[in-house]
């Protein structure tokens, strides 16, 4: 089943200063991108979700009913959450946020194993001579 193919994993970056919910809208958006999720695969509940974050089910719940404002998740009461058939097609504003933000939790979380970002740079740049 679809269910069984979701290889979605949220996770929640408190240093990057992004609002919670504003992180899921993200990690969902870049799956579907990414056809990670497809049409009719299903989300995790807003309870299952909040409990694997450590979040208020409020965050979650934000950000599904956000989500579905745009088409891009259905809910099915007494049923779930499910990926929409709507595809996710990103303006330039929005692909330089969503690198921003990439770069920022990546560097986060580069620092937070001691690497610097000199070190970080060197390493990239030794993958894009490859």
């Amino acid at each position: 089943t679809s269910e069984q193919r979701l290889a979605l994993t949220f996770y929640i970056d408190v240093k990057s200063g992004v609002p919670f919910y504003r992180q899921i809208i993200d990690q969902v958006k870049a799956a579907i991108a990414t056809e990670t999720i497809a049409a009719g695969d299903r989300l995790p509940t807003v309870r299952q979700l909040a409990v694997d974050l450590s979040i208020n089910p409020n965050t979650v719940s934000r950000a599904y009913t956000e989500l579905e404002l745009t088409g891009l998740v259905e809910t099915q009461m007494g049923s779930g959450t499910f990926v929409g058939d709507r595809t996710v097609e990103r303006d330039d504003v929005e692909q330089q946020r969503v690198l921003e933000q990439l770069c920022q939790e990546f560097l986060s979380r580069a620092s937070t194993h001691g690497f610097t970002l000199d070190e970080v740079l060197e390493n990239l740049e030794q993958r894009r001579r490859r």
